[in-house]
This record gives C-alpha cells, sequence and structure tokens, in this order.
C-alpha cells in the first residue's frame, strides 16, 4: 500500500531507537553506530528486526549521523555508510511490507552536504524522508523543494527536538517553527522528537493543536508525528540509561494518540518492548482530534525599568562597565560602584568572564549592586560557557532579583593553549540569545528584559557589523554599545548606523592612560583601533599628565558623539574609578 493511502485509515508505527539500543545489546561496539553499517551489518539488520517483529511498520534507516561532521570523515565513506544502511533496512522492511524512510539528522555549517546526502538516498530510490531532531528549519524548507523537484511523491517529515520548556536547545521557541512548517505545502508531516519524554511532548501537542489538521490550499492537511524520548537519562558507570518502564511510556502514549496524532514512535532509550506495547493499544485507540488549544503559559509582566523611561523620554543615558574581580574580594568593586553612582551614572555594565578568564559571574554581581546600592546595572551574558538551560536559569534570577537589563555578546574565544582544559559551549550566537531572552519575557516567564548588543563602529567591513545589528534588532536587541570611537572612520560608522539602526546607540570611551596603554589596545584588544596621532600624544607623559590628556580626549569624543547617539558607555580602565568621575564632572560641566 502507498504510503499516502495507508495513513488515511492507519496510525503509522515507527520504530524506537537505534544507537542507545544497539549499544544496549552489542556493547563491545564501540564509536558510531552507523559504521556498523560497514563492520556489523548483521548487528544492524538484528535492531531493525525485533522492532519490526514488535509491531513497527516503519524503520528509518541507520543513518542520522551519517555526515562528514559527525563521522569525522570523507564524503566518500559517508555514501558507503548510507548505502549499506539503507539496504539493510529496506531487505528487513520487504520481508514485513513496512516502509523505510532515509533517516537525516542536522549537520552544523552543512555547505551543501545535505544536498549530497539526499542524491545518494533518491540514487538507491528511497521516497521517504525523515529530517529529526532539528533544532531550527533554516535548511529545511530548501531541503524540502530540492527533493520534490527531483520526487515529486516523496513523503516528507520534519521534527524538531524541544526541550519541556517549549524551547530549542539552540533558544528558540517551538511554536513559530512548527507555524512555518505547517504552511510549507512541501512537507507532509510535522513534529516533535528527542529531548523530552512524552507527557511534556503531549503537553506541547495540546499548546499547538490548531496548526495541524488544516487545509493548506491544494496540499493535504500536514500531519503530526511525535517520538518522545524514553523518559530522561541517567548516567551509570560512563553510560546513559533510561529508567522509564516501557507500560508506563505505552499509557502516555496512547494519551497521545487520543489527540489525532497520525505517526507515531519512539526516540533515544525506546527498545523494541517500548514498540511492542504501542503496537497493542493501537486498534484500540480512539482517535480524537483536539478542539481546544491549551495555552497555559504565564501572562507577560509589566515591570518599569529606569533606564527604557529615561531614554523614552529623551534624556541621555551614561553607562560605565566595572570589570568584576577575579577573586572573591568585592570591596573595591562596591566601592567604586557607590562612587559612581553618585557621579549620576545610570547604568554599571558588568563583563561576562572578560578574554574568557573566569572572574566573578556578571549576572550574581549584577543582583547584588541592584538589591544592595539600588542602581540599575546590565550584565554581560554570554553564549561562551553557557548551554541554553544554564542561561535560563541566570535569566529567571535576574528577573526575580528585579534585574531588567542585559547585555548579549557571542563572547571571546578561550585561548588556544587552554582549549584541551576549558571548552566553550558556544551553543547560540547572541542574536538568538537575544530572541530567546525576548521570547521569555513575552510568553511572562520572565519579566520583560530591555536587551542591549555590542556593536563594532572599528570593524574592517562595516556593512558587515550592521547587517549583523540588524538581524539583532529583529531578535529584540533595543540597543547597541559601541566600541571605543577614536578615528574618523569610527566616527563615519557610527553616523552610518545612527541612519540607519532603529535602537538606541550609547557611544563608546575609554580613556587612554598612558603611552603603552595607547599601543597595547591598538594592537593587543580586538574591536579598538587608536590613530596614530593619538598614540603619539601620549609618549614621554607621566601618570598625571597622561590622566589630564585622557580627560581632555574622552571629553573631546564624547561631545563630538552627541548629535548620533542615546548616551555614552564608558569602560573604567584598571579600575581607575576617579578618571571617569572626573571626565563626567568636565563633561557635566561643559554640556550646555
Amino acid at each position: 500500500m502507498e504510503l499516502r493511502d495507508y495513513l488515511k485509515h492507519k496510525t503509522l508505527l515507527f520504530d524506537g531507537a537505534m544507537g542507545t539500543y544497539f549499544q544496549s545489546v552489542f556493547a563491545d561496539e564501540v564509536g558510531k553506530c552507523e559504521f556498523a553499517n560497514c563492520t556489523a551489518p548483521e548487528r544492524v539488520a538484528e535492531v531493525h528486526r525485533a522492532y519490526l517483529n514488535c509491531g513497527a511498520r516503519a524503520i528509518k534507516s541507520n543513518t542520522f549521523a551519517a555526515n562528514t561532521h559527525a563521522l569525522e570523515c570523507g564524503f566518500d565513506r559517508v555514501r558507503e555508510v548510507i548505502v549499506r544502511g539503507w539496504k539493510i533496512a529496506e531487505q528487513e522492511a520487504e520481508r514485513y511490507r513496512a516502509f523505510v524512510f532515509a533517516d537525516i539528522g542536522p549537520i552544523p555549517d552543512a555547505n551543501g552536504e545535505y544536498e549530497q546526502i539526499v542524491d545518494v538516498f533518491l540514487e538507491l530510490g528511497a521516497k521517504n524522508f525523515l529530517f529529526e531532531t532539528f533544532y531550527d528549519d533554516g535548511d529545511l524548507y530548501g531541503l524540502t523543494a530540492y527533493i520534490k523537484a527531483r520526487c515529486p511523491e516523496a513523503f516528507i517529515i520534519t521534527s524538531f527536538a524541544v526541550l519541556p520548556d517549549g524551547f530549542t536547545r539552540t533558544g528558540l521557541p517551538i511554536r513559530p517553527l512548527l507555524e512555518r512548517v505547517t504552511a510549507c505545502h512541501l512537507i507532509d508531516a510535522a513534529g516533535l522528537n528527542c529531548v523530552s519524554g512524552p507527557s511534556h511532548l503531549l503537553t506541547q501537542i495540546k499548546r499547538n493543536a490548531d496548526l495541524f489538521g488544516v487545509p493548506r490550499g491544494q496540499a493535504d492537511p500536514i500531519l503530526w508525528s511525535i517520538m518522545p524520548n524514553a523518559g530522561y537519562p541517567t548516567i551509570v558507570n560512563g553510560r546513559t540509561f533510561f529508567e522509564t518502564r516501557p507500560d508506563y511510556f505505552a499509557k502516555r502514549m496512547g494519551e497521545i494518540l487520543s489527540t489525532g496524532v497520525q505517526i507515531i514512535g519512539g526516540c533515544c532509550g525506546t527498545t523494541p518492548e517500548h514498540i511492542r506495547l504501542i503496537s497493542e493499544i493501537l486498534p484500540e485507540a480512539e482517535v480524537q482530534p483536539i478542539g481546544a488549544v491549551d495555552r497555559s503559559v504565564p501572562v507577560p509582566r509589566n515591570v518599569r525599568n529606569r533606564i527604557s523611561s529615561k531614554l523614552r523620554a529623551g534624556k541621555r543615558i551614561i553607562a560605565v562597565e566595572l570589570d568584576p574581580p577575579a577573586h572573591a574580594h568585592l570591596d573595591q568593586f562596591m566601592a567604586g560602584a557607590r562612587t559612581l553612582q553618585a557621579a549620576g551614572v545610570d547604568a554599571i555594565t558588568i563583563a561576562d568572564c572578560p578574554v574568557a578568564r573566569a572572574s566573578m559571574d556578571s549576572s550574581m554581581l549584577a543582583a547584588k549592586l541592584h538589591r544592595e546600592l539600588g542602581i540599575d546595572p546590565i550584565p554581560h551574558m554570554t553564549c561562551r560557557d553557557r548551554n541554553i538551560n544554564a542561561t535560563k536559569a541566570l535569566l529567571l534570577g535576574l528577573s526575580a532579583e528585579g534585574v531588567h537589563n542585559v547585555l548579549t555578546v557571542t563572547g571571546d574565544p578561550i585561548p588556544t593553549a587552554e582549549r584541551d582544559e576549558v571548552k566553550g559551549v558556544f551553543s547560540f550566537n547572541s542574536a538568538v540569545l537575544a530572541g530567546y531572552i525576548r521570547t521569555l519575557g513575552e510568553q511572562g516567564i520572565t519579566a520583560p528584559f530591555r536587551i542591549y548588543g555590542a556593536l563594532n563602529v572599528n570593524a574592517p567591513n562595516f556593512g558587515v557589523e550592521l547587517q549583523k545589528a540588524k538581524r539583532k534588532e529583529e531578535q529584540g536587541i533595543t540597543a547597541f554599545l559601541t566600541q571605543p570611537v577614536f578615528t574618523t572612520r569610527a566616527f563615519e560608522n557610527l553616523m552610518q548606523a545612527h541612519e540607519e539602526l532603529k535602537s538606541d546607540l550609547l557611544g563608546g570611551v575609554i580613556p587612554i592612560v598612558s603611552h603603552r596603554n595607547a599601543l597595547f589596545m591598538s594592537n593587543e584588544i580586538a574591536g579598538i583601533e587608536i590613530s596614530q596621532s593619538v598614540i603619539d600624544r601620549y609618549e614621554g607623559l607621566d601618570r598625571a599628565e597622561a590622566e589630564t590628556l585622557a580627560i581632555e580626549l574622552s571629553v573631546q569624543l564624547a561631545k563630538k558623539m552627541v548629535p548620533y547617539t542615546s548616551g555614552w558607555y564608558f569602560i573604567t580602565p584598571f579600575q581607575r574609578v576617579s578618571l571617569i568621575t572626573r571626565i563626567l564632572q568636565k563633561l557635566q560641566h561643559e554640556m550646555p
């Protein structure tokens, strides 16, 4: 029977996990199980047979990670893995008159490799494709068009990995992703798999039930596909185990079936026993699509943001960056913050482990400043050191502490010499992080944050930098702190940003405190450019003379930026808070 005809009358039951089950049965196999297509084909066939014997009527080829990135090999080897994996699955499925799906997982920076993989499957005669465990939809529309142009009868499922809170691991909310894929007439089924267990995926089904079963012009209604994990894993002796009982899993899957889901199966941790118990309830499942949509999420909160209020009123903002200490002693930092507050500073920004060196946590410091001094901090939040779970935890804490401003940055890379010991995360970039923070506020999970970004006006190709800034604006950034502006080119770029961006700009100023300091910043600090004429002015000056010149230049630059900015962003050099206060006093005296 043709797959579409089958789905008009029956629920399609997929197999369960290949990787975790293969490892549990064949503990002596090491490395990616996809290689077993070539080295142990009978073992792969045995796994397929186990699921088919337990009632699965669709199986996935053992090719989820068959790409050069995951297998760390050339594409010729990947091709061999795909060809052998497809033939094993096809041979086993034929005996049961089951359907085979070409299983394709996400590839970072694919650069055309998806199309190469698809071509191999098409050459083998594949007509059913499953793109599973994706964290975004960026590559899917071009891929589905590519497949349908070469095989119009192809059946394509797209499936996203979603955390229990409704976000992917890269911080994207699942609803907009589902809205886009359900509107695409080239996609036949869409849904969720992996990461979450059945109860949490049932919640997501209810929240998004209105997106499915709706006619799409000439196309058939899109179908639901749900393949949860067996639950949540534990680690024992370095190995991953899923302890959820198959009977519990099958009961939850029965509830999922009752919502009208037409395609079901299992992901990590599921076994043939999980699939057997689901198959036993299929004939008795009463399929009645849900009418009501569960929108049980918190209502967005309104909070007063003093910085936002001041900017809306057309008043200039003064933000000063104060580096967090690399030790647990806070007397100097807190004293500096009090001095800046007394000098009329509106916000203190706190770097997040600058230059990838560990220092006191910027978010915890921000909470302390707000709680004890009542000042508005802007903690920096990098993507380098935290995954989405850790990031959300910090945002929840900041919201509870009344800190409603945050600056998102991708983060300085970890020095090469330390990468064996210190690993960067970089699960997302600053634009995606901004979108995640915005969505948490929109859904009422946190209070709304005012989100700031960084703008490098010294970038060699400022056009590219400006386009990045516009994408950040689309994700919710409403203000940018610029790198220090010293050169004519930087001022021209600042003027262009003022013309083209909708956001507020806080012009960057860092006082240069010596000739050596000028040379160091110009040559060794990324994103800072100082003209030779300025560097030359510091040569031969003692500390007092250099500070006097620093005040003069800083005030001059700050005044020059006024027509193109909504305020200033001063960076404190070497914790010299007194120097910043002297600059502010002179600036306030000279400003009309």
